[in-house]
């Protein structure tokens, strides 16, 4: 089974997603650029971003705020999300059982899946770290979707593109091959997939295919 990442993954969602959180970060008063928010929280759970900036700060975030950054993310989204480069055609051709683990809500993944017309690929089969106890990179949604899949975690292949998300994988038993062709990516992220445990790093989604044909061979 393939396990599919959703933001950064299948679709280009990190810049916006950055730009979102941050321009909320700096409206309640915590001075968080997108850079700071994509080094400290990408592939992270949305809650565990709010909870170690309120940790790291001392103070709390506003009533409601991750309702007001959802929902700002869901309407940005709606109107600018676009799918990953030539990850439908990936898709298309990939054999087999395949699902979304994503570290984002329901809403988020759903919306995000439908604006790019990929949901086709994947559903009912969609997983949240809403879901777990602990988010990546805890192995906790990888075995989550794995045991709803009826699959062994060492038959699953994780294409993911944070090193939070390859860790998760590697957790899990799982084979992880990371993406670095985002447009979020930068020149450091192959180096950090690797050193987070991915057995490929590849850069663009038409290798997808090959690449998994050599690993299930292996």
């Amino acid at each position: 089974m393939i396990i599919f990442d959703c933001n950064g993954v299948l679709v280009d969602s990190e810049p916006l997603a950055t730009s979102i959180a941050s321009q909320e970060f700096m409206r309640a008063g915590f001075p968080l650029t997108p850079d700071i928010v994509a080094h400290y929280f990408t592939g992270r759970r949305p809650a565990d971003m709010f909870a170690e900036v309120e940790l790291a700060s001392g103070r709390k975030l506003p009533a409601g705020f991750a309702a007001t950054v959802a929902g700002a993310t869901l309407r940005r989204f709606r109107a600018e999300l676009r799918a990953t480069a030539h990850m439908a055609q990936a898709l298309s051709w990939l054999r087999g059982p395949k699902c979304v683990a994503s570290s984002s809500s329901f809403d988020r993944i759903r919306v995000s899946l439908e604006s790019t017309d990929l949901i086709r690929y994947f559903e009912p089969y969609l997983f949240s770290a809403t879901e777990v106890p602990n988010g990546k990179p805890a192995p906790d949604l990888f075995l989550h979707a794995a045991g709803k899949m009826h699959v062994h975690p060492r038959d699953c292949i994780v294409v993911e593109d944070s090193a939070v998300g390859v860790a998760a994988g590697v957790a899990a038993g799982m084979t992880a091959v990371g993406f670095a062709g985002g447009s979020h990516a930068g020149p450091r992220l192959t180096e950090q997939l690797r050193a987070a445990g991915a057995r490929v790093v590849i850069s663009d989604m038409r290798a997808l295919k090959g690449t998994i044909i050599d690993l299930r061979g292996w």
